[in-house]
């Protein structure tokens, strides 16, 4: 099953929030905060279209500003 990163930039007034949704959310295996252009780095496993539902449903929320899709092995 593939192995996906998702960096997220998130809103500063909403960090906490944002990570503790985050890391509730049962089809998300990790959450890491980072220090630079990336706030946070999103670790998810499954196919494309289980990603596809993920990033819609989990990681697009209200203060998610913005998201970068890259495929791990």
């Amino acid at each position: 099953m593939p192995t996906w990163y998702i960096l997220a930039v998130m809103d500063v007034e909403k960090e906490h929030t944002v990570y503790n949704t985050l890391c509730r959310s049962k089809n998300i295996k990790e959450v890491h905060p980072l220090f630079g252009e990336w706030d946070l780095i999103i670790k998810i496993t499954g196919e494309t279209e289980q990603l596809i539902k993920i990033v819609k449903e989990d990681i697009k929320i209200d203060g998610v500003l913005a998201t970068k899709t890259l495929r791990g092995y």
